[in-house]
């Protein structure tokens, strides 16, 4: 079994192979620009866990900190990255626990020597405790209010989350680009499209569920737990979605465990957002879809040195035998009827 990491990986077309855009982001140059707007630094910094964007914990000469936000060149629009801000000025404003972005210049986005930026408050918080129902029913409350919000108006320019852009998709780019080894390829394509064509089904079991703006990417890292409860971070995957998006992936285990767990997040959703049960069977097609968009992202990736050096077991034998073995069970997941609640 191979180990290594693959010998050539394709970058995307907006990711330069040879110098990526962030290979220039060095320190001297993350505090000039934070100096440009008015936070003069210290001169630390701590880089921060994070793989899409680059984000750094920056001490200033007044004693504060806050978190430089440096977003991945070409991924979204301008227009793109204020409708995020927006929105969680508009969660903010309705006393939700979310980080926004502070406003310097009159503006919450920075241009600076190409690259473009936000500045955030640093906020602690620890991981939340998702096998306490009081902890699952609190999240849940405060997504509900996070969706009452978000259905108040649409988003125009931040995409939909859906099967051709996190299903068809990644598939035709992994085809054409990631170099899945040919004796692994015909059993990975045969799982991909199976997976696809019930994904496909169960959406249109679903029907025309509401779409509404959403967090996009609510896992527990996203949700920072303190002694007042928990406030809410990154909203950078934000896209209009069904509402199950934001509560599926803070279940885990098995399905007796996922169904407690699913209850305790509606018994304080629905305090202040009605949810529509049907919903509750895209669960498994939108972890598929999840699922096939991830090795998708690596492989678009790959020219960041970043990862390489953060999934150096990518585009192994083995990590697509795994990614085989991974569809075949949400296959057989996705045949299993959905999780039942009062």
């Amino acid at each position: 079994m191979d180990s290594s990491a693959p010998s050539s990986v394709p970058s995307s077309s907006d990711d330069p192979p040879a110098t990526h855009p962030f290979s220039a982001l060095q320190p001297n140059r993350i505090l000039d620009a934070l100096e440009s707007v008015g936070w003069r630094g210290d001169g630390r910094l701590l880089a921060l866990n994070s793989y899409e964007n680059r984000v750094y914990q920056a001490w200033m000469e007044d004693g504060s900190v806050v978190v430089a936000k440096f977003y991945r060149p070409e991924r979204w629009s301008d227009e793109q990255i204020f409708e995020e801000h927006a929105f969680t000025a508009e969660l903010a404003d309705s006393e939700i626990p979310v980080v926004t972005p502070q406003i310097a210049a009159g503006t919450s986005l920075h241009h600076y020597e190409g690259y473009r930026f936000a500045v955030y408050p640093r906020r602690g918080g620890r991981a939340p405790e998702l096998d306490d129902p009081d902890t699952l029913e609190r999240i849940g409350r405060f997504i509900g209010r996070i969706h009452t919000v978000g259905a108040r108006s649409a988003f125009t320019s931040r995409p939909s989350l859906d099967i051709a852009a996190f299903g068809t998709e990644p598939r035709q780019w992994l085809l054409a680009h990631a170099e899945i080894p040919a004796d692994l390829l015909p059993a990975w394509q045969a799982a991909v499209d199976q997976c696809l064509s019930a994904v496909e089904a169960a959406f249109e079991r679903a029907g025309a569920v509401k779409q509404i703006r959403l967090h996009g990417d609510c896992h527990a890292g996203n949700v920072l737990w303190t002694d007042d409860g928990p406030h809410f971070v990154d909203f950078d995957d934000a896209r209009s979605g069904p509402a199950i998006q934001d509560l599926w992936m803070m279940l885990s285990g098995t399905t007796g465990e996922a169904t407690r767990q699913v209850n305790d997040l509606l018994e304080g959703y629905r305090d202040f957002c009605d949810f529509d049960r049907r919903e509750l069977q895209l669960i498994e097609p939108l972890r598929t879809l999840r699922l096939i968009h991830y090795s998708a992202w690596i492989a678009r990736r790959w020219s960041d040195p970043a990862f390489p050096a953060a999934f150096p077991w990518f585009g192994t034998a083995r990590y697509w035998q795994d990614r085989i073995l991974e569809l075949r069970e949400q296959l057989a997941a996705m045949s299993e009827p959905p999780i039942e609640i009062p």
